[in-house]
């Protein structure tokens, strides 16, 4: 999926504006929020965000619901480089192991899971009981 935040600037520009946040804000990472295209959900109030380094994907999350004013019973996924990063993954982490060339972290949020049956299941349906607790 494409960014539009990279459409719009030249990878010079943000290279260059990532690296004085990285510089001027070393507890913080360089985050873009964009919507996938075609989602069907609201698109958010502002792209970049400057996100602090202990901030969870879950707790991310939260804060793009009540920015897009999400109601509680319908779903948002986030997806960073075509993958949905788990929930408990610290922001820093998946920056560490996402971030574009240019220094950004590009987060994609949508209402449905785009990347299909690959990435989520359904365990509902599943049969646990012939498996043996460890716990």
């Amino acid at each position: 999926m494409r960014s539009q935040f990279k459409d719009e600037h030249p990878f010079e520009k943000r290279q260059a504006e990532a690296a004085r946040i990285a510089q001027r804000f070393k507890d913080r990472v360089p985050v873009i929020c964009e919507k996938v295209e075609n989602s069907d959900i609201p698109e958010i109030d502002k792209r970049k965000y400057l996100v602090p380094v202990d901030l969870t994907v879950g707790q991310f999350v939260y804060v793009i619901r009540k920015r897009i004013k999400l109601p509680s019973e319908k779903a948002i996924f986030i997806f960073v480089n075509d993958i949905l990063p788990p929930t408990a993954a610290l922001i820093s982490t998946i920056y560490e192991e996402h971030k574009d060339e240019d220094g950004f972290l590009y987060v994609l949020y949508s209402g449905e899971n785009t990347f299909g049956e690959k990435l989520a299941i359904d365990i509902s349906s599943l049969d646990f009981s012939d498996i043996p607790d460890y716990v």
